[in-house]
């Protein structure tokens, strides 16, 4: 009976086969509870950078980063001016040395663009002075020998002045009136491909409530007009069953 009681005393587990004690997994549980508070306080201090960060992005002006760019790139480029010029190098021939040739072709066409900026005009004047403009581009090199000639002929009529007569002292050559009855065709038909705002009838019948929906009623009569134009009618007069 001793030994059977020996036996079975020596085949329970001790502690450290049954596993860990319960001070040692408290211990860990609240090991694992500090990680994830101080996880959570690094998210919350990252938020709240963000939203800062967010904020002070807003109160910028909208080309704030543009202008960043640019101000970077001048700051480089000035940088890379100076060590050109420290070195004894033509500054403009290093840069271009690094530009392909797609880039320089771009970069002509955006000049090219810049130098003729189209303007607009906003009256009557600023018109009159484009049309001049365009009128003036598109003429061909004077006849210096022919200038002269008719400086000769017409002596001081050919400045004109207040109390100078041009009738009858000038007249136009055939190849002249055809340049320009072309140039006078060639804005008719430039003016026949602008076009207008159509203006508002106030007399035609109100179905639509808004712009857009006129546009598509407008549409429907268009493709649909010709089918229902009895059933409009029979609604309009109440007669419709």
């Amino acid at each position: 009976m001793d030994s059977t009681v020996v036996s079975a005393s020596t085949s329970q587990p001790g502690p450290s086969a049954a596993g860990k004690s319960f001070a040692e997994k408290h211990a860990e549980r609240m090991e694992r509870l500090k990680k994830l508070h101080m996880q959570r306080n690094e998210a919350r201090n990252s938020n709240h950078q963000e939203v800062v960060a967010e904020d002070e992005r807003k109160k910028l002006p909208t080309n704030w980063e543009a202008r960043k760019r640019q101000a970077d790139w001048l700051i480089d480029d000035s940088k890379a001016k100076a060590e050109a010029e420290a070195q004894g190098m033509d500054y403009n021939r290093v840069k271009m040395m690094k530009v392909s040739a797609a880039e320089a072709e771009r970069f002509d066409k955006l000049r090219a663009k810049k130098r003729n900026a189209d303007p607009g005009f906003s009256d009557y004047e600023a018109q009159t002075a484009r049309q001049y403009n365009r009128l003036v581009k598109n003429m061909e090199p004077r006849d210096l020998v022919k200038y002269e000639e008719q400086k000769q002929t017409y002596g001081d009529a050919f400045y004109g002045g207040p109390n100078v007569v041009l009738q009858g002292l000038h007249k136009d050559t055939p190849v002249a009136i055809d340049k320009m009855v072309k140039d006078l065709e060639q804005q008719i038909d430039k003016r026949k491909k602008f076009s207008r705002r159509r203006t508002h009838n106030d007399d035609a019948d109100i179905d639509y409530i808004n712009e857009k929906n006129a546009r598509f009623n407008k549409k429907l009569e268009r493709f649909y007009g010709e089918h229902t134009a009895e059933i409009k009618q029979n609604l309009e007069r109440g007669t419709a069953i």
